[in-house]
């Protein structure tokens, strides 16, 4: 027997905007999203929540959100900055109101953490997201030997410039088809209609219209791999 391979499609922004919440749940409701992670600053937030809230089969962490960059002029420039993320003592305090917004909303912990653009991958802030995910007995992206994170869906290059192959039917095929024995996240950013002013944006409606693709669900199937969430992961792990 072949063995088995677990996959979580996470979806990150819920909350963002109405139009990236409708994505996200169509993607949730007609694809294959499993798992979505929650921008609580924003006042698309709390219609993420509701619907999280009577929707429990989708598992819903924290996306934690110290900013935004875009890449300009050869370098990375700050679109919006919540707090220096070099400065320990304001990370700390903004997570800890960002952990404690979430659980006011949801009415529970996250299932996961992880960060807009992935800024937990540097210190500081990998170490103090790290400790609020182990306050609550959960998974930090990229930091757990267990769960792996797959990128590879995603319509721009590391440098902002267009890279539509990356979220195609035929690129996710490619990631279905590689994908490695064990529990991988995959994560995504569908959404719906362009209502939000950001460096990613276009991309979001192809991105749904793939993760909802017949053709996607079908492959899953074929290749015998087991959708769950976060959730899911650690139930099975009890």
């Amino acid at each position: 027997m072949n063995p088995i391979r677990y996959l979580i499609v996470n979806a990150d922004d819920f909350g963002l905007s109405p139009g990236v919440n409708r994505g996200i749940i169509k993607a949730h409701e007609h694809g294959i999203v499993t798992s979505a992670s929650l921008m609580v600053r924003w006042p698309a937030a709390a219609e993420a929540a509701a619907y999280a809230r009577e929707h429990p089969k989708l598992g819903v962490g924290l996306h934690v959100d110290l900013g935004e960059w875009t890449f300009a002029d050869e370098a990375w420039r700050p679109v919006y900055e919540v707090v220096p993320t070099n400065d320990s003592g304001a990370v700390a305090d903004e997570v800890a109101r960002q952990v404690d917004a979430f659980v006011h909303l949801m009415g529970r912990n996250p299932t996961h953490f992880d960060s807009h653009q992935h800024v937990h991958r540097t210190e500081p802030v990998r170490s103090i997201v790290g400790r609020e995910a182990r306050k609550s007995g959960v998974v930090l992206r990229d930091n757990d030997p267990e769960v792996r994170y797959c990128g590879d869906f995603y319509g721009q290059s590391d440098k902002g410039d267009p890279y539509p192959e990356g979220i195609s039917v035929e690129g996710m095929l490619k990631i279905i088809h590689n994908l490695s024995p064990g529990t991988t996240e995959l994560g995504c950013h569908p959404g719906g209609s362009a209502d939000l002013d950001s460096i990613y944006r276009s991309e979001r409606a192809v991105e749904c219209q793939t993760l909802c693709d017949p053709r996607i669900r079908a492959a899953i199937m074929a290749e015998d791999i087991v959708l769950c969430s976060f959730l899911d992961w650690r139930r099975r792990r009890a």
